[in-house]
């Protein structure tokens, strides 16, 4: 219930952008517990099928269980690996070869000002959240020929 009315929340304040937000975080949370969940089961069947190599009877029957216990501990550190990797940070640098002079934003829905800080990248995309009308809209520079 309460993550509902979480959602509901960040719809009702915040727009699109932070919804964005909100299902990513979520999806990242899930697949870290279930990343967990899936090593702690390989890690433990792991251990079983090595330790069971010494009640074997044949030589093959010890070599087949040794072979999947060393599968399923390597499966369990790709998870490991995979659901604790860093994200890449990408920084992008602009030049521009001449003046540039900053221009207020305002909102195509209610023509209010909007504050710089309101812009999110989402998809190298930039948008702004209108916090008078809760309109979003993509930030574009138009040409001034």
């Amino acid at each position: 219930m309460r993550f509902i009315n979480l959602f509901q929340q960040r719809l009702g304040l915040w727009g699109k952008i932070e919804l964005l937000e909100v299902v990513s975080n979520v999806f990242v949370n899930l697949k870290t517990i279930l990343g967990a969940i899936a090593i702690a089961i390989l890690f433990f069947f792991g251990i079983i099928f090595a330790w069971s190599t010494g009640a074997a009877i044949s030589v093959e029957l010890r070599a087949t269980r040794l072979i999947i216990a060393a599968m399923l501990f390597v499966v369990g550190f790709g998870i490991l690996y995979y659901i604790t990797k860093k994200p890449k940070t990408i920084i992008q640098k602009l030049e521009v070869s001449g003046q540039m002079k900053a221009v207020a934003l305002k909102c195509p829905n209610c023509s209010a000002s909007v504050d710089a800080n309101q812009i999110k990248i989402v998809s190298g995309v930039p948008y702004a959240t209108c916090k008078y009308c809760g309109h979003t809209f993509e930030v574009a520079e138009e040409p001034k020929w």
